[in-house]
């Protein structure tokens, strides 16, 4: 006999805080990196997909967790660190991203694609 198990959401208190911390640095963060991170077009994919009221509360939770992991400041390996300072915010971001790319839609990665690719990226408000 097959029985499902209940969908695990994060606890509301942390959620708010990823979501308080990624609205206030990730911006910030991918204008300062885009150019050294491999995964700044699928951060910011995954960015796309937790403002879609389509992306299931859980796969939002998960993608806004790893996406409060890469604004930090101060995590496993600090970012500043040369060739390994992003190591731990990729492996992390991969893990999660293999998992839950699926939710990711074609318009998502497209609004990621312009996004990186627009000027304002530099210096305006950010894109949405």
């Amino acid at each position: 006999m097959s029985e499902k198990l209940p969908m695990l959401l994060p606890d509301p208190d942390r959620l708010e805080e990823n979501e308080a911390r990624v609205r206030a640095g990730f911006w910030r963060k991918i204008r300062r990196v885009a150019g050294r991170i491999p995964f700044a077009r699928e951060a910011v994919a995954a960015w796309y997909a937790t403002r879609d009221p389509a992306t299931p509360p859980h796969v939002k939770a998960v993608l806004m967790a790893a996406l409060a992991y890469f604004v930090m400041p101060a995590d496993a390996l600090p970012d500043f660190l040369p060739v390994f300072g992003f190591a731990d915010d990729a492996s992390l971001f991969w893990a999660v991203w293999q998992l839950l790319s699926r939710h990711v839609t074609d318009e998502h990665r497209a609004r990621a694609t312009a996004a990186l690719d627009d000027q304002t990226l530099d210096g305006g408000l950010p894109p949405e």
